[in-house]
């Protein structure tokens, strides 16, 4: 599978027509009372409506484990690992970056805007999976239209590994 080239954002040049919009993606991950706790790795795309890969928009993962080992743990992100993972050489500049401990975050991607409005209208997603060393994966579809006419907004809840991701637009 061939893919397009990406900007530093991580998202591609496309040819098409659509407004987009500001793009933020806040995520809480649980406190877990397990025995080992490793921060999990969390992988967010954007797909279309039928799941087909648009562009890579954040790769978290443990940057700092001697001779590139954090990269082997990055098959357990198994959806993202299929569609574009694998292809990747990382680490991506712009995209990729640290695992994140419990709690709220926040990842704001203030480039994809220009990259969004070349997209036709439609319906997409934007796709948050995480994945935990010796625990658990977990993965939600935020569901977002384009063109951005007005603020879009929503939230998903997770079951274990995710406690919830939530997408913001902003025309």
């Amino acid at each position: 599978m061939k893919f397009p080239k990406l900007l530093a954002c991580g998202l591609p040049l496309l040819g098409a027509q659509a407004m987009a919009a500001d793009l933020s993606v806040k995520f809480e991950l649980p406190q877990l009372n397990v025995a080992e706790y490793h921060r999990p790795y969390v992988a967010m795309w954007v797909e279309r409506a039928d799941q087909s890969f648009v562009s890579n928009l954040s790769v978290l993962y443990d940057l700092k484990k001697r001779d590139d080992g954090g990269t082997k743990y990055l098959k357990d992100l198994r959806q993202w690992w299929r569609v574009s993972g694998r292809d990747l050489h990382l680490p991506v500049d712009g995209v990729s970056g640290a695992t994140r401990g419990a709690g709220q975050h926040t990842l704001a991607f203030p480039a994809a805007k220009a990259v969004l409005d070349k997209l036709p209208a439609g319906q997409y997603h934007v796709v948050v999976e995480v994945a935990r060393e010796g625990g658990g994966r977990e993965l939600l579809r935020l569901p977002f239209q384009l063109p951005v006419k007005a603020a879009q907004s929503v939230t998903l809840k997770g079951k274990a590994e995710l406690v919830a991701a939530s997408l913001e637009l902003k025309p």
